[in-house]
This record gives C-alpha cells, structure tokens and sequence, in this order.
C-alpha cells in the first residue's frame, strides 16, 4: 500500500531567515562578478564578427566564439536552478552542418548561441543594477540598525555654532548623535531590513525570467525536438515489427514450407516404385520444386528485412558480408559499444549497399570496410575501395523515388545520421556514414 505524499508547506518562517532570501542574495552577488566578463565576451564576439566578415576563414572566430556563448547560457541555467530554485530547459544541442563552410553556416546561425549572446548584454544591465541596489538596500538597512554602535568612530565635525559632533549629519548642522535619532535610525534600518527580502527576492525573480526568456529551447526548437523523438520512436517500432515478421517467417512459415517440401518429397518417392502415373509423379515434381523455390525466395526476403547474423552483433554481421563478396574486403571493426538494434540494421544495408555499389560500378580489386567510434556516442562507417571513383547522389526518377546512394542518405538521415562521399574522378572512393548508438533523439 503506497502513501500519498504530503503537500508541500511554505515556510512560516520571515523572509528574512528564509534560505531562498540568501541563496538569491548570493546569486546578485555571482552574477554581479560575472557580468562584466560576459559582456566583454559578447561585445568581443560582435566586434571580431565584424571586422573578420571580409574573409569566410577569418569567420571561423565568431562563429566559434557565438557557439561558445552555450556555455554562459549552461553556466546561468545552473545558477538560475541551484540558487533561484527554477529549472530552465537547455536548447537543442548544437548539430554543424558537415565541412567547414557547412560548420561556419551553422556556427553563424545559431539561435542558441545568439540569444546566448543576448543574455550577456541585457543581464549586465540587470545584474550590476539589481545587485547594487540589493547590496545597498541591506548595507544601509543593518547600518541604520548599527548606528548606534559606530557612529562614536566617525570623525568628529563642526557645527556652525562650534560644537563638535560624531554623528551621521542628517540636515545642516543637525547630527544623529542623540538617542532619539539613533531610535529614528534604528526604526527605519529595521523596516528597510524587513522589506528587503522582497526588493532582493522580487530583482532575483526578474533575472530568472530573462534567463528564461533568453536561454530555453524557443516554441520551434521545442516542437523540432518533439519530431525527433516521434520520428525515433518511428524508427524503432518499424525496426522492432520487421524483426518480428522476420522471426515469424523464419519460425513459421519457413518451417512449414520445409515440411511441405519433405512431405511432397517424400510421396515421391513412396510413389516412384509403384505403378503411378507419369502425369502424378510430375506434379509431385513440379509441387516439390514450386516448394523449394519459395523456400529459396523466403530466405532472401528474410535477410533482407533481418539478417540473422545480427542477433549476433553488428561485428558478425559484417564480417559474414565481407566474406560474401566478389572482390576481396578488408573489415576493421573497433566500436566499443553495441549500437541499438535499429541503428545496426541501418548500418549493416549501408555497408551491403555501398560493398554492392564498389562491385558493380568502381572496377576497383579491393574494398575496405572501417568501423570506428565517432563524436563519443556515435559510429562511422566507411567503406573505400580503389576504383575509378565518380560516385555520387542521383537525382529522383521521373517516378519521384530516389534510388542507390540517394535512398541510402535518406535512410541514414531518419537516424538524424549523416552521408559523406569523397569520390574524384579517378579514385579512389571514400563513402562514410556517421550514425549515433542510439535512435533515441
């Protein structure tokens, strides 16, 4: 039997002696230190931008220092969720197209590291103003409560009638060195001390909002992220339906169509030795071999939804192809990690397509198939060979459909995977496929 849990109480205590009244007080403190340094980088950012836009590869700068700004924006999150007690979502993680102008468009473009940027001049004016006006608020409210205690130390001054005073001097020649201003001192150092809690607490809540504002996933990144997650979730429910139709055929029907085969086989031959006719014993011929063929035709439909070789890994898998091939292959395989079902099937028919490609089309003698690890949660998949080179994505048919390397880089791109060919004329070929573990978006 579970217990339902109790609702959270707020704190009868005074905000004064509330945590969340000096955590935020803290932050004012964090965010005063550091906002000039973010400025300084926002400012430095737009001023190397400028003046390096004569020349793309003197862009490389900014675009790495705008990407660069999701540190601030991670950086603040964490301040905004450990001292203010608001959790902020973070943005889509940063994806660069492929290639240097590829990775100077997306740098370029970044919204993330845009409204990063953003943050850092807009919070420079919040934070110096809050904090000073948080850190003076309290300063003077505890000095008006302590009057009383230093105003002896304070230099003494003049009044215009010669007296001598160490007071704190409230109007011309009237000091706060008698024990009704150090009640009125005390009086109104307390009721600023008691209203604080809220100019501090209300300014903290106003830096939580902005850092909302400028450093969450925007309402299109949101939904972009949401297709992704659909679309993976797609993808390995399709993969998990093929793997069961193909266990299905490979359990059921293909075991039943064995049986027919022998049971035919066998009539056969019972029949073969008496006085049948001609005309049965070829049906049963027929029957016999109609049988085997479809079994034959089972078997390849089959490996093509599932190999069975990758229940055993997709190392196993590769390695059975490699030893397949009319040429000879050379398979290196390092991945440390097993990728998810879905994403070594698409592996594996990105190998068998592109090991089917080099055979028929390069006039190379030898292929080489690498499989290594790629950006820590990732695999890349190369396969060279040494022909004629010249490969590359067709367009689609008049039909609409795409077909060879162009249906392979849709495949690949559904895993948010990418498609790079490296093919001069002459040769030799390069084609490499970077897939993640995991479809898992």
């Amino acid at each position: 039997m579970t217990q339902s849990a109790s609702p959270i109480r707020p704190s009868r205590s005074p905000a004064l002696l509330q945590g969340r009244t000096w955590r935020a007080f803290g932050y004012h403190w964090l965010s005063f230190l550091l906002a000039p340094l973010a400025l300084a980088y926002a400012l430095t950012t737009v001023s190397l931008g400028a003046g390096l836009l004569v020349t793309w590869a003197g862009l490389v700068i900014p675009a790495a220092m705008i990407v660069g700004a999701r540190g601030w924006g991670m950086l603040n999150r964490g301040l905004v969720r450990n001292l203010l007690g608001t959790g902020l979502p973070a943005p889509l993680p940063f994806s660069p197209r492929p290639g240097f102008v590829g990775f100077l468009r997306s740098g370029l473009t970044d919204a993330a590291g845009w409204t990063a940027l953003a943050h850092m001049v807009l919070s420079f004016i919040t934070s110096v103003t809050f904090a000073v006006l948080s850190i003076t608020w309290l300063a003077t409210a505890l000095g008006g409560l302590t009057h009383a205690v230093w105003y002896r130390y304070l230099p003494e001054q003049q009044a215009s009638d010669g007296s001598w005073h160490r007071g704190t001097q409230v109007f011309p020649d009237v000091y706060a060195d008698t024990p009704g201003w150090q009640w009125i001192f005390a009086g109104a150092g307390l009721l600023l001390l008691l209203i604080w809690p809220w100019i501090n607490n209300g300014t903290a809540r106003v830096q939580a909002l902005l850092a909302a504002a400028l450093l969450t996933p925007t309402a299109s990144s949101l939904r972009v992220r949401e297709l992704e997650h659909s679309r993976s979730a797609s993808v390995d429910d399709a993969d998990a339906r093929l793997r069961r139709i193909e266990r299905d055929l490979h359990d059921g029907t293909q075991a039943q169509l064995v049986a027919i085969a022998m049971k035919v086989g066998d009539v056969r031959e019972r029949l073969s030795g008496e006085q049948a006719s001609p005309e049965i014993l070829s049906l049963l011929d027929s029957a016999n071999g109609t049988a085997k063929d479809a079994l034959t035709d089972l078997r390849g439909l089959t490996r093509s939804i599932r190999p069975a070789a990758l229940e055993d890994g997709l190392d196993t898998a590769l390695a059975t192809l490699a030893a397949g091939a009319a040429l000879p292959v050379t398979l290196d395989y390092s991945l440390a990690r097993r990728p998810s079902p879905s994403v070594e099937s698409i592996a594996y028919f990105s190998a068998s397509e592109l090991l089917t490609n080099a055979v028929k089309h390069s006039g190379g003698t030898h292929i080489e198939i690498t499989v290594t690890g790629h950006n820590d949660d990732g695999l890349l998949l190369s396969v060279s060979d040494n022909g004629n080179g010249g490969a590359a994505v067709s367009r689609r048919t008049a039909a609409g459909t795409r077909t060879g390397l162009a249906g392979l880089q849709e495949r690949v791109g559904s895993v948010d995977g990418r498609l790079v060919i490296d093919s001069p004329a002459g040769g030799p070929t390069r084609i490499s496929v970077a897939l993640p573990l995991s479809s898992k978006a």
